[in-house]
C-alpha cells in the first residue's frame, strides 16, 4: 500500500513539472523604438517549371476574327482559361506565338516578350501574367499548419506565419526554417531569427511560390512530450501493479 501512495506521489509531481509554463520569446525583441528598417523592396518573384501562369491579352481590335483567343471577358473575377503550364524544359506554349522561354523570367518580363512577339498580329496590345499557383506551406508548431494559396506575391514570412495562425508557444521563434526550391531545381534551407531585426536583411523574409516553412519544437516542449510519456508508463505500469495486487490478495 506504502508503494503505491510514493508512486501515485510521483505521477503527481511529474505532472505538475510537466504544466509549468514560461512566457515564449517575443518577436523582434532587440530593436530600439527609433530602428529604421531601410528599403524592404519587395523581390521580383521568378517563373519556374511546374508553375501555372495566367496570360491575358488586351488590345484594340480591328478584326473580330482576331479576338480569340484574345480580349477574353472574365467570369466571376476569373479567366475563362485554365492556365499555361511551365513545363519541365522551361516553357510555354502560347496560342499564334509558339514556344515561349518563360523560366527565369519576371511576370513583367514575360508579358514584355508575348506583346512584342503579337504586336504585328494585334492593335496596340497590351498584357497581364499572374501566377495561378502562388502557394506556401507552413509546418511544425503553428496553431494551423497547411498549404496556403496566395493572390498577392510580395508575401513575407510574418504574414505567412500569421495566415497559419502564428507560432504556438511551444514553437521556436529564433531559428524558423524555410526550404525554397530555386529556378535550376536546387533546393536551399535557411533559418530566419523572429526575435532579431536582421530577419529584414534576409533574402528569405519576402517568400517566393512553393516555400516550405518550418517551425520546431521548443526544447521545454520536447521535454514536456519525454514527461508526458513518462507519466503514461508509470500510469500503465501502476494499473497492472494494482491489478495483481487485487488479483494475489483475492486468491490469499
Amino acid at each position: 500500500m506504502k508503494f503505491f501512495c510514493w508512486t501515485c506521489l510521483f505521477v503527481i509531481l511529474l505532472s505538475s513539472c510537466g504544466t509549468q509554463r514560461r512566457v515564449p520569446m517575443n518577436y523582434l525583441e532587440n530593436i530600439d523604438d527609433t530602428l529604421i528598417l531601410g528599403n524592404t523592396a519587395a523581390l521580383e518573384a521568378r517563373i519556374k517549371k511546374n508553375d501555372m501562369l495566367s496570360i491575358r491579352v488586351y488590345s484594340m481590335s480591328i478584326d473580330p476574327a482576331t479576338d480569340l483567343p484574345y480580349n477574353l471577358p472574365e467570369t466571376g473575377g476569373q479567366t475563362n482559361t485554365s492556365g499555361f503550364l511551365v513545363d519541365r524544359n522551361g516553357n510555354i506554349e502560347y496560342p499564334r506565338v509558339g514556344t515561349l522561354k518563360a523560366e527565369g523570367l519576371s511576370k513583367e518580363e514575360l508579358a514584355e516578350v508575348i506583346r512584342q512577339r503579337l504586336s504585328d498580329q494585334l492593335k496596340q496590345p497590351s498584357v497581364v501574367v499572374r501566377f495561378q499557383n502562388y502557394r506556401i506551406t507552413v509546418l511544425g508548431e503553428v496553431r494551423s499548419p497547411g498549404t496556403y494559396t496566395v493572390a498577392s506575391e510580395t508575401l513575407t514570412i510574418l504574414e505567412a506565419l500569421g495566415m497559419a495562425g502564428d507560432v504556438t508557444e511551444f514553437g521556436r521563434r529564433g531559428k524558423v526554417k524555410i526550404l525554397r526550391e530555386g529556378a535550376d531545381g536546387q533546393r536551399s534551407i535557411a533559418s530566419l531569427d523572429l526575435t532579431s531585426s536582421e530577419m529584414f536583411t534576409s533574402p528569405y523574409f519576402r517568400l517566393q511560390q512553393n516555400d516550405v516553412i518550418f517551425v520546431d519544437q521548443t526544447e521545454r516542449r520536447l521535454r514536456q512530450q519525454e514527461q508526458q510519456q513518462i507519466v503514461q508508463q508509470i500510469g500503465i505500469a501502476t494499473g497492472l501493479i494494482t491489478t495483481i495486487a487485487l488479483i494475489l490478495n483475492f486468491i490469499k
